[in-house]
């Protein structure tokens, strides 16, 4: 067999491995799609600059600018007007020729592919490790990982907002990461921490720093109950939550028990009360982690 037959036949075990997985995926209800750098906007990158020309995983591309909807999430080829493409970079490869080095976008510590997409798939689907890259990095407060959703990106971007507009990092240096499993609840913690703040001013009599709200909001209030949920092991029973998740859950609990008994019942009681009311039952959490599984999710996301 000739270096082009032998690409034609490499080429023809990619396709139907292609079909394979986009098979797999509608029984899943799993996307099989590249990752469209579009969706990176939500990060609210702050800026780019150029890292010139590296080596980089080819197991670390996960997308593409334009060609995210023409392979498989592994880089597999879909569509027919590929493949003279792909057989021609699969013969080259085959003959020893050198490629040229493909152009990527880094977020984080994963890449999209601005131009050499079809190089990015005979790589991968032929084992190749690594590959060279002209990068153009991207810089963003809070990275992408493998397997996020565009919703995680949505989430992550209103974290990124959240970190900016409190300067946590600084207030707090070394703060657990306070990640959401939904879009809309930084602004939450954003009332949380003015309410703070009013409520520490008529207690000193004088007006109070956003720094010192925020600082005082994750000591007195956010860091304690994550304490009590840790201590308790309560993410086991909300398979797929977080910390945070759980956090606004109890504070709310918090001011329901606060109204009907007439006095702070505080953080750790209102913690075990609203597990204890609150915590689906074992058969719901079991079918929870199933589908979790099934779907390549995380049981207990990075809190």
């Amino acid at each position: 067999m000739d270096s082009k037959q032998q690409a034609k036949h490499d080429l023809d075990r990619a396709k139907l491995v292609s079909a394979v997985e986009d098979m797999l995926s509608v029984v899943r209800g799993v996307p099989n799609e590249l990752v469209p750098f579009d969706w990176v906007r939500h990060l609210a990158p702050h800026g780019e600059h150029h890292l010139g020309l590296q080596s980089i995983p080819v197991d670390s591309v996960i997308g593409s600018v334009d060609r995210y909807r023409e392979f498989t999430r592994h880089f597999l080829p879909r569509e027919e007007y590929l493949d003279e493409r792909w057989i021609a970079i699969r013969e080259a490869q085959l003959k020893g020729r050198e490629l040229p080095p493909i152009q990527v976008y880094k977020v984080g510590e994963l890449y999209f592919v601005k131009d050499g997409n079809h190089r990015v798939s005979v790589a991968r689907r032929n084992g190749q490790k690594y590959i060279d890259a002209h990068i153009i990095e991207l810089d963003v407060r809070v990275a992408p990982e493998p397997g996020d959703t565009l919703r995680d990106l949505i989430v992550k971007g209103e974290y990124a907002h959240f970190l900016e507009v409190t300067n946590l990092d600084e207030v707090v240096p070394g703060h657990r990461p306070i990640r959401f499993t939904t879009p809309g609840r930084y602004d939450v913690l954003l009332d949380h921490i003015r309410t703070r703040q009013y409520f520490l001013g008529l207690k000193h009599g004088r007006e109070v720093t956003w720094e010192e709200a925020v600082e005082s909001w994750h000591r007195r209030l956010y860091a304690r109950v994550t304490e009590h949920i840790e201590t308790h092991r309560l993410l086991r029973l909300f398979p797929g939550r977080t910390e945070a998740d759980l956090y606004l859950w109890i504070m709310d609990h918090r001011y329901f028990l606060t109204q009907r008994y007439g006095f702070d019942v505080g953080s750790e009681v209102a913690t075990l009360d609203f597990t204890r009311h609150h915590a689906p039952p074992a058969w719901r959490r079991l079918g929870k982690r199933i589908r979790l599984l099934l779907h390549g999710h995380r049981l207990t996301p990075t809190t």
